[in-house]
Parts: C-alpha cells; structure tokens; sequence
C-alpha cells in the first residue's frame, strides 16, 4: 500500500506564521476579504482600536471576550452603556480592561448611529469603492499608513471618534479588505484579489 502524502502547507504571510489555530485561520479566512456591510466595519473598528499598544493577536484571543461584552457589536445598545456599564467592564477579563478604550467604544458607537447615511460605503469612497490592490513581495515593505489612511483618520476624528490614527486605520483597512496587503506569494493574495468587487 503506498503511503500518503504528507498534506503541505499553503505559502502564507509571513505575520500568522508561528501563531495558534485561530491566528492561522483569520489570515486564512478573514483577512483581506472585502467588508461591505456597516456591521462588520463597526467591529473592526472598535478591535483595532482596543489593539493600539497591543498585539492583534490578544485581541483576537479576547474576540469572543468583546463580542460578549460589547452586545455583539450592537452599535445601538453600545451607545446606552453607562458608568455602571464602564465599571462592570473594567471588571471583565475578557476584554483588555482600559478605561479609555472602553469609554471611546461607547463613545465611538454614538459617533456611528450619529452618522448620516451609508457608514459602509463613505469609508469605502476613501479608497474609490474599491480595494486597492497592492504588490508587495517582503513583509518589511509592508507600510503602516498611507494617504488614504491619513485622509480616514482625520475624517473619522473630526466626526468624534476616538483611538482611530492613521496607522490604526490602515490596519483596519488591511482587516476589512479596503486594501490587500497579503504578500503576492501568499495564497490568499489572489484569491481576495479576486473578491475585489462592490456589491450592486
């Protein structure tokens, strides 16, 4: 009987690579894939805002935390919380426990349902509604921000949103697919490059 074949490893990003199961599939899944919708957007950004400081990867690990903790990503109920909300949360191990992250959330929640229109697609129309396609070989060429990043941030600032700097933004935009970051010899690379596409 012949033997198996040792099943090989897709060629990814260099970022994952050393990280648990759930690290590997969010780059594998998740990554890069184009948000359209308001919610997902909504979640990634307050993640990306409780990460400055930190490694995504604790945030990641603490995903289900702040799903739990913040009504599922729930802008409207987010923006009722209160101080005895703030207390019980600075309280919660599953979440990173840091009175100003916590408090720009529900802040950031009411900046969001203050919004007028489509949230989606006016931060899409930053990047021209569709994901910018970038080329890039090496991880160290990978930038921090950029000018759509910089445009973002002062955008999102100026509408009273909190823990949102351009280098914050670009790794939003990375997460949501506003941008493809994944190396051109990562196999995820063509294939977000092919989910490329607005919704009609």
């Amino acid at each position: 009987m012949a033997a198996r074949e040792p099943i090989r490893e897709p060629t990814r990003c260099t970022w994952p690579l050393g990280g648990n199961d759930l690290y590997i599939e969010y780059h594998d899944k998740e990554w890069g894939v184009p948000a359209w919708d308001e919610r997902t957007q909504f979640e990634f950004l307050i993640l990306e805002g409780a990460q400055a400081g930190l490694s995504w990867s604790t945030i990641l690990n603490k995903r289900e935390g702040y799903r739990a903790a913040f009504a599922g990503f729930d802008p409207e109920r987010i923006a009722k919380f209160g101080k005895r909300d703030v207390a019980r949360l600075m309280k919660d191990p599953g979440i990173v426990r840091n009175r100003l992250k916590i408090e720009a959330t529900i802040g950031n929640a009411k900046a969001f349902l203050a919004f007028q229109g489509d949230f989606a697609k006016h931060l899409w129309s930053f990047v021209g509604g569709q994901p910018i396609q970038n080329n890039i070989a090496e991880h160290g060429k990978v930038p921090a921000t950029s000018p759509e990043s910089d445009a973002l941030s002062k955008d999102l600032k100026k509408r009273g949103f909190r823990f949102v700097g351009s280098t914050i933004i670009y790794a939003h935009m990375q997460a949501t697919g506003m941008v493809n970051d994944h190396l051109t010899s990562c196999f995820r690379h063509k294939q977000c490059k092919a989910l490329g596409k607005a919704p009609r």
